[in-house]
């Protein structure tokens, strides 16, 4: 049944909802439709789990993707996670980091204008998801260098972002 989806996604496009639903569930994730042009998807990562929203405009045919782990920011540190979000976004081709001003958490977000058709197609949507997750897994480990570690933007961003050769 897995493949009969697959091959099925991968030979249309569809409206954003109810590809990324179908994508979502072909990769064995419970899919929560929030409304008719939203959906949440619980996804574990190698650090930790993320929601992942996915929210359809149609009028603007934009497709914007959020992925949230549990991560809210103290008061205190919203300076230093400020200075790292602009370190790390100049670093970014695609989507960034953003700070929620109403309840302190960390997020990547990205949109995507899907012109005048509005339809998605697998590899895009495989593309948009994928980036998500990626680019949160790589900078994750820097957000907890600088929120428990105390750690400067900088020193959190050359800690983190060291490349190993080879495997142990």
């Amino acid at each position: 049944m897995l493949d009969d989806q697959w091959e099925q996604l991968d030979q249309d496009e569809a409206p954003p909802v109810d590809m990324l639903a179908a994508f979502f569930e072909a990769r064995g994730w419970s899919v929560d439709r929030v409304g008719e042009d939203e959906l949440s998807v619980e996804i574990k990562g190698n650090w930790t789990s993320y929601q992942m929203r996915a929210v359809w405009r149609n009028e603007d045919h934009v497709l914007q993707i959020l992925l949230l782990p549990e991560i809210r920011v103290p008061d205190e540190k919203k300076p230093v996670i400020y200075e790292t979000l602009g370190l790390i976004n100049e670093q970014l081709w695609l989507g960034h980091f953003d700070l929620w001003s109403n309840n302190n958490i960390l997020l990547f977000r990205h949109a995507t204008l899907l012109g005048g058709s509005g339809m998605l197609g697998l590899d895009q949507a495989q593309t948009i998801v994928d980036l998500a997750i990626e680019e949160w897994e790589r900078f994750y480990p820097v957000f907890q260098f600088v929120l428990w570690s105390d750690k400067s933007p900088q020193d959190a961003i050359e800690h983190a972002m060291v490349d190993t050769a080879g495997e142990a």
